[in-house]
C-alpha cells in the first residue's frame, strides 16, 4: 500500500462524510507487524480523524491513539510513530506500554523534581523551585538534562564560592544533586505518570565535594536570652513588625523557624492554646501547647486578610520566609545590638534552658517534634502526650517569666528587679 498524502486524506474525509461509513487509511506497508493508521469515523455533525499506532501481536490487533488530524499533521504523526512505536513493534513488545521517548530537558528535570517534592508535601518545594529556576537559566533550560557535565556544574558553583557565599554554593550543589538523583530513578518509576524520560548516564554533581558540616553548639545563656527578648520587644531601628514577634515566638516555643514563619490562623486553637500543624519537616503531624506568655503574644497579633500571623513585607498574601527571618537576625547581630546567634541556636536554647527549668528530655523532644527512633516510639506508641506536654510548657513558662522579671545590670548580669 502506498504512503498517505494530505490530498488522499482530504478525499477520504469527503467520502466518509458522504457515505457515513468508517474508513481506515494505512500509511505504507507493515501488515504482520504494525503501522500508522488514520481512522475516519462519521459523527452526527462532523467526521473525526484520529492517528493510531496499529500492531498485530499474537494474532490480535491492538491500537493506540497518537493524536487527531489535522491538529497533528501527517508529518508529525509519522515522526511520533517512528520515534515511539516503530522500535517497540519491531522488538515484539506491546504498544500499550510505549511512551514518549524524547529525552527530557533541564527544565523538564527540574520541574519534575519540584513537582515530586510538592506531591510529597515537602515544605521546601518553593525554595527549591526558586533555586533551580536560577540554575536552569545558567545551564540552559532547553538543553538535554543528560548532556550536562560535571565541569559545567563546577563552573556554576565556583563563582558563588569565591565571593564568599559558601553555604549558598553548597545549596546549589545540593539542589542539582537531588534533582539528578530523582531524574535517574524516575525513568523506571512506575508511579511517575510523566511521559518524559531523561536517560541520564550519571549524576554530574556526585563527584563534587560538599562543604564540611559544622555541628552547631551555640545556645544563649539566661542573660543573653533576656537581652535578645527585650530588644525584640522594643527594637532600636525600624523593622517590619512581623519579624521580631516571630523570633520571640520561636524563643518561647522552641519550634522550627519555617513552621513559625508560616503560622496561619487555621493552625491556632485559641481556646485550647494549641498550635496544630498537619504536616511538618519530618512529615508527621504535630500539636504543641504553648506557654501562656506565647499565647498572649499570639493573641496580641491580628492575622492579616490572608490569615497569616507573620506576613511577608513584600507580598502579604504569603508568609514571611524562614530565610528572611534568618537575615533579619543576622543584620541585627552584625550591628552588635543582640547576642550572636542564629535562629537554630534559639531552638537549641529552648532545648537547653527548658531542661534547666525541669522539663524532661523526652518531653522536650516531643515538644520540638524531634523524631524518636526507638521501635516503640516509631511503631507502637500512639499516645499524644498532650497532658505531659502541657505540664512541661507550664514549667517553662514559669521559668521564662522569672527570667524576664529580672533586669540587666550595667555589666550584663541579671539581677532581681527592685
Amino acid at each position: 500500500m502506498p504512503s498517505l498524502t494530505d490530498s488522499a486524506i482530504k478525499q477520504a474525509l469527503k467520502r466518509v462524510e458522504s457515505s457515513r461509513k468508517q474508513e481506515n487509511l494505512a500509511d505504507g506497508e507493515g501488515r504482520g507487524t504494525g503501522r500508522l493508521v488514520l481512522v475516519l469515523k462519521p459523527m452526527p455533525k462532523r467526521v473525526t480523524a484520529d492517528w493510531m499506532a496499529q500492531q498485530w501481536r499474537d494474532g490480535k490487533r491492538t491500537k493506540k491513539k497518537l493524536g487527531a488530524y489535522p491538529s497533528m499533521s501527517l508529518a508529525q504523526a509519522r515522526e511520533i510513530f517512528k520515534r515511539d512505536f516503530a522500535d517497540v513493534i519491531q522488538k515484539g513488545r506491546s504498544i500499550k506500554i510505549a511512551t514518549d521517548t524524547r529525552p527530557g530537558t533541564v527544565a523538564d528535570l527540574f520541574e519534575g523534581y519540584v513537582a515530586s517534592l510538592k506531591a510529597a508535601g515537602k515544605p521546601s518545594w518553593k525554595e527549591t523551585e526558586k533555586g533551580l529556576s536560577k540554575i536552569a537559566e545558567t545551564l540552559g533550560r532547553n538543553r538535554l538534562a543528560r548532556d550536562i557535565e560535571s565541569e559545567e556544574v563546577v563552573g556554576l558553583i565556583r563563582p558563588i564560592y569565591e565571593r564568599g557565599a559558601r553555604s549558598m554554593a553548597d545549596h546549589v550543589r545540593g539542589y542539582i544533586h537531588a534533582a539528578y538523583g530523582w531524574g535517574m530513578k524516575s525513568d523506571n518509576d512506575y508511579r511517575n505518570t510523566s511521559p518524559r524520560r531523561f536517560r541520564i548516564p550519571y549524576n554530574p554533581a556526585t563527584g563534587i565535594p560538599t562543604e564540611p558540616k559544622v555541628q552547631g553548639t551555640r545556645w544563649l545563656g539566661e542573660e543573653e536570652f533576656v537581652r535578645l527578648y527585650r530588644w525584640l520587644e522594643c527594637p532600636d531601628t525600624p523593622v517590619h513588625p512581623s519579624y521580631p514577634r516571630a523570633v520571640q515566638l520561636i524563643m518561647l516555643t522552641g519550634q522550627r523557624v519555617e513552621e513559625i514563619a508560616r503560622l496561619h490562623i487555621d493552625q491556632w486553637n485559641a481556646e485550647e492554646r494549641i498550635i496544630d500543624w498537619s504536616k511538618t519537616k519530618n512529615l508527621q503531624p504535630h500539636a504543641v501547647p504553648v506557654p501562656s506568655l506565647a499565647a498572649e503574644l499570639i493573641e496580641s497579633i491580628k492575622p492579616n486578610e490572608y490569615g497569616w500571623f507573620f506576613p511577608s513585607a513584600k507580598d502579604p498574601s504569603t508568609p514571611v520566609s524562614h530565610a528572611t527571618l534568618y537575615s533579619f537576625v543576622w543584620r541585627q547581630r552584625d550591628r552588635g545590638v543582640i547576642p550572636h546567634a542564629t535562629n537554630r541556636d534559639l531552638r537549641r536554647t529552648f532545648k537547653t534552658l527548658a531542661g534547666k527549668a525541669g522539663v524532661s528530655k523526652e518531653i522536650r523532644d516531643r515538644l520540638q517534634n524531634h523524631a524518636l527512633q526507638d521501635v516503640s516510639s516509631k511503631h507502637y506508641d500512639r499516645w499524644n502526650y498532650m497532658v505531659e506536654k502541657r505540664a512541661g510548657m507550664a514549667k517553662w513558662d514559669k521559668f521564662v517569666r522569672s527570667l524576664l522579671k529580672k533586669k540587666m545590670s550595667d555589666g550584663g548580669a541579671l539581677k532581681k528587679a527592685a
